[in-house]
């Protein structure tokens, strides 16, 4: 591929979307087909985009935009695997979002402010997944959360004012602490850059507790973003957030750049290696693996859905930093293909819950009596995201489950095995009891609402929902396929132990 398109294409795929946010902002709230003619050229532009950069990065070629912006301070926005799919998971369900976005409101208020921060979202996403090294990540982490702020407080009630305030507080106050362990991390060693193995790979372990100290600063500035107990009880505030915007935050925005940020850290900055000499892994297992039980057991006493969801979301995106904190390539693997994972499934049950309470008016738990009948496709995608979650084959979760456990006992943390079968037998709990109402219960003589809705709102809404969910399925299916999630992240892992 020609050098000057492979400087320039990253910066590409990042930009698309900020175009689109200004156009739409520049549209107006009356030029509904121009605002939805450029959310979805936009969107294909930019997968078409990620498509071409994909081919390149398989071709062994390393697509890269750099500018300086202070003396050995660089803007580094790099395509290497591991980016790849963060920004192809990205690309699939922004286009997807999209659809699904434009048909839930189609009758609702402020579309062009919405359009419009929607698509800057997915800039600092894009920039996330792109990010060659800490400052340039750093840059793009923080307009992810101003660019989310407006969606959060989007209906404009006290409630979303409410937990759009928690959300900046825990976000914002999280930056700090990041940005401290970022300086310090620079002015201790000049390390910046992400490198498969870990930039400080080849450090002498005389820094080893301002490291250590380090370390715990970074996970903190991710950790929150990423739900990791105690930093979570932002996320279950934000839920009062429109339908599509909640999908986001859980399954590619705000959770899922914390996560992947996490994975960054251990992986491209400290490096395997490094991160077993210092002892830091355990100390990120005991963290994830009580997230992961904590949120489990909250989502039981949540009778709203979307809260349930949100506490779900708190224990599952623990999974990723459980996997790269065992260790090993097993356990790394499931971490990392979790990113994927967790995505497609969770939004999948928010796509669905969205649904249930634009079409239906249902927002209790109490309230699915016998939607299944009602609602056929829409309870069948919500069930496959949620078997995908308690990790029943073929779904997309068991591939993760069965990986986090077989690398577990491969390097000798038996115990996890215990955190995974009380995680599953939780997300049983809590998830088999809501599909019992759905598909078994006899439904009720009148819904909460039973609004007069266009063809538009429900095949734009259940056909979103039906692709996410085919996918959930079908990347457990074809695990073994090459161009799988789980065959890619194996070559990634390749990087990390040859």
């Amino acid at each position: 591929m020609n050098s000057t398109l492979l400087f320039w294409l990253p910066l590409a795929v990042v930009m698309v979307s900020a175009l689109a946010g200004i156009g739409i902002f520049m549209a107006g709230e009356q030029r509904q087909g121009l605002r939805t003619m450029l959310n979805l050229f936009a969107a294909v532009a930019k997968l078409v985009l990620v498509g071409v950069m994909g081919l390149a990065v398989l071709g062994g070629e390393a697509p890269e935009f750099r500018m300086a912006l202070l003396p050995g301070l660089d803007l580094v926005l790099r395509a290497d695997a591991l980016s790849m799919l963060f920004a192809t998971l990205s690309a699939v369900l922004w286009l997807v979002t999209t659809v699904y976005a434009i048909a839930y409101l189609e009758r609702g208020a402020d579309r062009a402010r919405f359009f419009g921060f929607f698509s800057l979202c997915v800039t600092a996403t894009m920039g996330v997944a792109m990010a060659g090294n800490l400052l340039t990540f750093f840059i793009f982490y923080e307009l992810l959360t101003l660019t989310t702020w407006p969606l959060v407080i989007h209906s404009g009630t006290r409630a979303a004012f409410a937990g759009a305030r928690t959300y900046l507080v825990h976000t914002l106050g999280a930056s700090a602490v990041f940005l401290v362990g970022m300086v310090w991390l620079y002015g201790l060693t000049g390390a910046q850059d992400f490198i498969a193995g870990g930039t400080l790979a080849a450090l002498q372990l005389e820094y080893t507790l301002q490291l250590k100290v380090i370390f715990g600063l970074l996970v903190i500035g991710m950790g929150v973003k990423a739900a990791l107990f105690p930093l979570h009880s932002w996320l279950p505030r934000a839920m009062v957030a429109p339908a599509p915007v909640s999908a986001l935050l859980h399954a590619v925005a705000v959770v899922k750049a914390g996560a992947f940020g996490l994975v960054r850290v251990v992986e491209d900055i400290y490096g395997p290696e490094l991160i077993a000499a210092l002892g830091l892994g355990l100390p990120l297992v005991i963290i994830a693996g009580f997230t992961i039980l904590y949120g489990s057991v909250l989502a039981l006493y949540q009778r709203d859905i979307k809260k349930r969801l949100a506490y779900s979301t708190v224990s599952q995106v623990s999974y990723i930093a459980l996997g790269i904190g065992i260790g090993g390539p097993i356990a790394t693997i499931g971490g990392i293909v979790h990113l994927v994972h967790q995505g497609l499934m969770k939004i999948a049950l928010f796509f669905c819950a969205g649904i249930y309470a634009n079409l239906l008016g249902i927002k209790k738990i109490d309230q699915l009596d016998g939607v299944g009948r009602r609602m056929p496709w829409t309870s069948l995608c919500f069930s496959i995201g949620a078997l995908g979650m308690i990790g029943l084959p073929p779904v997309a979760g068991f591939i993760t489950k069965w990986y986090l456990g077989a690398g577990a006992v491969a390097v000798g943390m038996d115990w996890v095995i215990g955190i995974l079968v009380a995680s599953t037998l939780l997300n049983a709990a809590y998830f088999l009891p809501v599909l019992k109402r759905i598909w078994l219960h006899a439904p009720p003589a009148a819904w909460p609402a039973d609004p007069t809705v266009s063809l538009l709102e429900v095949r734009g809404m259940v056909g979103a929902a039906l692709v996410v969910a085919a996918m959930a399925l079908g990347v457990g299916l074809f695990a073994g396929h090459p161009l799988s999630p789980l065959n890619w992240v194996t070559g990634i892992a390749a990087g990390y132990f040859p």
